[in-house]
């Protein structure tokens, strides 16, 4: 699909170039802040699976831009363009030690707001993918209550799924108040939302420990009831009179002037075509194989099959794991 119709299917995806974001998930913070207020008071900010670094650069501009003092931390397993006003940490959200490097940048003291937009490579399989995101958000609640102060904010992305309640329970074992939201830019279509989570207050005697998962499946997900079932409310963020993430828009600009394209504000670092050109030079790769080369002159011929590589097949057999990340 062609970038002019990319950008006219999706008017987010068009807003966050000309407006210097690298990714639509921006305006979701934005709105989410513009609803709960997120940023008053905070000078210390965490954004866990921060590439490519949207959500970054929105503390960037909101925490980090505002004196001494402020500081705004990115913790994410890839490596991440910099940016400005934002410290890096390429680590593990399941390790300890990222954890307290993450408080050494703060000075030792704990953060104000820890954020995390991270979502698994989705596989079309819903109950896998809600599996893997429950997963991803109890890794970043682990390591937020290590990292975060009492009455501050934790935002996750999070799945509306069947289990979803069980989610929801531990949540509001450690917040005062956790509500579901779904940002005006996060497409209706998706199962996407964000959990809110406000006031951390966890309970008497809680030590936090990242070798023990938090949610334990003992529990029969539809069967609770009592205090264990919290009803979370769910909550609408963005202007009503806002642009429609699932509506198409002309490219035509209000003042009558022509649509030009805007490139991406941050471009891969390592792209997955450059792997393939080096794949391909070494020879790891299997030929290209163009209709030209193999002429049909008639309907009931059909070309010889290609004879196999030689010396190896589609991927050399030896070829070592770290080789396959290296950059070209």
């Amino acid at each position: 699909m062609g970038r002019t119709s990319k950008d006219k299917r999706d008017v987010y995806y068009r807003l966050a170039k000309e407006n210097g974001w690298r990714a639509r998930s921006a305006f979701k913070l934005l709105q989410l802040d513009e609803q709960f207020q997120l940023f008053q008071g905070v000078t210390r900010a965490v954004d866990l699976c921060a590439a490519p670094g949207s959500w970054s650069q929105v503390l960037s501009q909101k925490i980090g831009g505002q004196g001494s003092g402020h500081v705004v931390v990115a913790v994410d397993l890839q490596a991440m363009a910099p940016v400005p006003g934002v410290l890096q940490i390429q680590g593990d959200i399941t390790q300890l030690s990222t954890a307290k490097e993450i408080i050494q940048h703060f000075e030792g003291c704990p953060a104000d707001l820890v954020v995390c937009d991270g979502a698994p490579d989705v596989t079309g399989l819903h109950d896998v993918d809600e599996y893997m995101q429950a997963q991803l958000l109890l890794a970043a609640l682990n390591i937020a209550t290590h990292v975060l102060k009492p009455g501050g904010c934790f935002v996750a992305k999070i799945f509306r799924g069947r289990d979803v309640t069980l989610l929801y329970s531990q949540l509001r074992v450690f917040f005062s108040s956790v509500l579901c939201a779904k940002p005006r830019s996060s497409r209706n279509s998706s199962i996407e939302a964000f959990a809110v989570c406000q006031s951390y207050d966890p309970p008497e005697g809680f030590t936090p420990d990242l070798s023990r998962p938090l949610l334990d499946h003992s529990y029969d997900f539809n069967q609770l009831d009592g205090p264990s079932r919290i009803i979370v409310p769910f909550v609408t963020c963005g202007d009503l009179s806002s642009y429609d993430s699932d509506r198409s828009y002309p490219l035509d600009l209000e003042d009558g002037s022509e649509y030009k394209y805007t490139p991406p504000t941050q471009p891969p670092i390592s792209p997955p075509y450059q792997e393939a050109c080096r794949l391909k030079k070494k020879g790891w790769l299997a030929k290209e194989i163009r209709p030209q080369d193999h002429p049909i002159s008639r309907v009931d011929t059909l070309p010889q099959p290609l004879a196999a590589p030689e010396s190896h097949t589609l991927l050399a057999p030896e070829m070592e794991d770290n080789e396959m990340n290296c950059s070209p």
